[in-house]
Formats: structure tokens, C-alpha cells, sequence
């Protein structure tokens, strides 16, 4: 069984069985659905009076409707060569199960799905859908895509989302975040979501000895003795990094979790979507 089919399958399963499909989201639809009929109360608006309705029963009935909870839920997978990196397994596969897993919720709740990939430009884009097959393709781009040697500029990706973007909706950033973004701008006219990717090796690292590693972002070799002492001050940079990343997710008024390889993302998007 290749690859795609694998987390399709297993993603479609723990959306339509295990998962609750409440909207994770603040937005409401721009459209509204008529409920019902009832009589007229002060401080009705108006404009909602059904003048058939009220001529027949000679007093004013005005229409209830219940406002349309479909969204656009956007979500933007940022594969910078850092993400081609695994203990167990590669992060670039973990964003994919992400994707598959987001795809099938927003199809669950009756939500349009679009996609990017982002590099330093716009690899890829899925437009709004509700077709299943909106997810197999978007997770099938994911697989696809070559990261080595791409960087990642979150300053363009920013940018590009809010000129693209023009409805309110859910955007979902997917990546490993080791830049710092700034979606302060973004945030204020959608609601931002950022899934940070992770293996635990990069966290906690293991004394390596003598070795020679390439950097599969930058292309950069580094060529030391990676010891007990070098693996210690590494952990401690990632760790103050990301401090500062959540500090700047949380003044810009943006929910976000931590997903390792190698586990069940479910567990994570459950509490981020869920718990709010």
C-alpha cells in the first residue's frame, strides 16, 4: 500500500469515526438560513417582516433564520528543507497526516478546503472545495514536494495570504518553525492557526561524536564533535526559541500546539480545535 493511500485512509477513518466534528472556528457564514416563523416582537428588525404572512394572519410575523456556519478553511503547509528530517518519520510526512486529517474535518463539516505549499514563493495552490478529492490531492502535493535546499520566508507567505485571502476565514499554518513569523496583520483579518511539526531528536539530542552534517535548508556543512556538551547548549537554543515563538503567537492573539513524528496527530488537533 503506497504512502497516500495509507494516510488517507487513516486520516478519512479518525475524522468520520473517532473525531467530533465541532467548527473550530470563531466565523460564521456570510449567508443565513430560513428556521421559521414568528410573531412580531419590538426591536425586530424590520426588514425581516413576512408581508404575505402578516397580511393573512393581520398581524406582523417575521422570518427566524439561523446563520450559515460554512467556512473557508485555509491550510498552508510551509516546507522549507528543515522539514525533510525524521527520527521515525519525516516531518514532511507527519505535515501530510496534519493536511489529510484538516482536509476530511472541514469536508465533515460542510466546509470549503483550499491548500498552499510555501517555500520562499507560492509552490502550490488548491483552490476552495468541498470535493473529496481536494484532500487526496492536496496531501499527494505534500509527498511530492522536494524541500531540500528550499528556505522559507514567512514575511512573503504573510503577504501573499492577504491579498489572496479576501473572504474571513480559518488559516491553518503548518510547518516546523524554526523562523519566527510575523502574522500580526494576517491575524487581524482571519482567524491564524499555526501547527508547529517536530521530531524529538531536534529537541533533545543525542551526543553524535565526530561527525559531518549538511543543512538540507540551507546546504550548509557542519563539521564537528557533536558531545554531550554541544547537544546540551543546542537543546537550550531550541528551547529559548521557541519561548519566543509562543510569546509572539500569543501577542498576536494565535492559538497554536505542537505535533512530534511519529505519534497520532489526533490528539493534538482535538485539544487545539476542541478546547478553545
Amino acid at each position: 500500500m503506497s504512502k497516500l493511500k495509507k494516510i488517507m485512509l487513516r486520516a478519512r477513518r479518525q475524522v468520520f469515526s473517532e473525531m467530533v466534528g465541532a467548527n473550530p472556528s470563531a466565523f460564521k457564514g456570510e449567508g443565513y438560513d430560513f428556521v421559521e416563523l414568528r410573531e412580531y416582537m419590538s426591536g425586530d428588525d424590520i426588514r425581516y417582516i413576512d408581508w404575505n404572512i402578516t397580511a393573512k394572519m393581520q398581524k406582523p410575523y417575521i422570518k427566524i433564520f439561523r446563520e450559515e456556519r460554512e467556512l473557508n478553511v485555509v491550510v498552508v503547509s510551509v516546507l522549507g528543507g528543515s522539514v525533510y528530517f525524521g527520527s521515525k518519520e519525516l516531518k514532511q510526512d507527519t505535515i501530510a497526516n496534519i493536511v489529510a486529517l484538516l482536509g476530511f474535518s472541514a469536508l465533515k463539516n460542510q466546509d470549503l478546503f483550499s491548500s498552499y505549499i510555501f517555500s520562499t514563493k507560492m509552490d502550490s495552490f488548491l483552490k476552495p472545495s468541498k470535493n473529496i478529492y481536494q484532500v487526496k490531492k492536496a496531501t499527494q502535493n505534500i509527498l511530492d514536494f522536494n524541500p531540500i535546499d528550499h528556505d522559507v520566508d514567512f514575511g512573503f507567505i504573510a503577504k501573499t495570504l492577504y491579498k489572496r485571502v479576501k473572504r474571513k476565514s480559518l488559516i491553518i499554518v503548518v510547518g516546523d518553525f524554526f523562523d519566527i513569523p510575523d502574522f500580526r496583520i494576517l491575524a487581524k483579518k482571519h482567524e491564524v492557526v499555526s501547527v508547529v511539526v517536530r521530531d524529538r531528536l531536534e529537541e533533545e539530542p543525542t551526543q553524535m561524536g565526530a561527525i559531518s552534517l549538511r543543512d538540507p535548508q540551507s546546504g550548509a556543512v557542519f563539521e564537528g564533535d557533536f558531545n554531550l556538551k554541544t547537544a546540551k547548549e543546542y537543546a537550550k537554543k531550541v528551547k529559548e526559541h521557541d519561548k519566543n515563538l509562543y510569546e509572539v503567537f500569543k501577542k498576536h492573539h494565535i492559538r497554536f500546539c505542537k505535533i512530534y513524528t511519529a505519534t497520532n496527530p489526533v490528539v493534538g488537533l482535538r485539544k487545539l480545535f476542541e478546547g478553545r
